[in-house]
């Protein structure tokens, strides 16, 4: 018995296959909880209304990452966990070169997208293995590497290390 495969067959079965993988990998589903996080402005997916938001358990389901660094706020080495930031945009699809991060108290700041690219920025959600209280910073805190890269042990740095996070804009 011969087996018979025509290759526009088998081209259109790879096709549907990559088309399914694209939009499974666009897809970001809704917060089940309150949302800790939102993004806004030039992303490409909204999964919460006119924005893209995570609840924690989104945040921690992610690929987590950790480091060992000094802050200017401690007087000892702290460890950090979360996502990396550039791996949540790219989940977002952020398309803009600038940031705007806003904390719980309102603070602001700006970070430009190419940090996220440049060095291993996290959203932690975690310092010490434990989760992150107001109180302790938390519930999410966008903190660079210093240890990790001379340049970053700066004001500049320290100053986009926003902790309290609860929103970016994406310009």
């Amino acid at each position: 018995m011969r087996i018979f495969f025509d290759k526009n067959i088998i081209r259109g079965c790879w096709f549907l296959i990559w088309v399914g993988w694209s939009l499974a990998a666009q897809a970001l589903e809704p917060p089940r909880s309150e949302p800790i996080l939102t993004f806004t402005g030039q992303v490409g997916v909204r999964n919460h209304g006119q924005v893209a938001a995570f609840d924690m358990a989104m945040l921690e389901a992610l690929p987590q990452h950790r480091f060992t660094t000094l802050t200017p706020w401690e007087d000892r080495p702290i460890t950090f966990s979360g996502p990396l930031l550039r791996d949540v945009l790219r989940l977002v699809q952020a398309s803009g070169q600038t940031l705007r991060a806003t904390a719980l108290n309102d603070y602001r700041i700006t970070i430009p997208v190419s940090d996220a690219h440049r060095f291993d920025v996290i959203i932690a959600t975690r310092l010490n293995d434990q989760p992150m209280s107001v109180r302790t910073r938390g519930p999410l805190f966008i903190i660079y590497p210093f240890d990790a890269h001379p340049q970053l042990r700066s004001a500049r740095y320290y100053e986009r290390s926003i902790w309290q996070l609860k929103a970016i804009h994406v310009e």
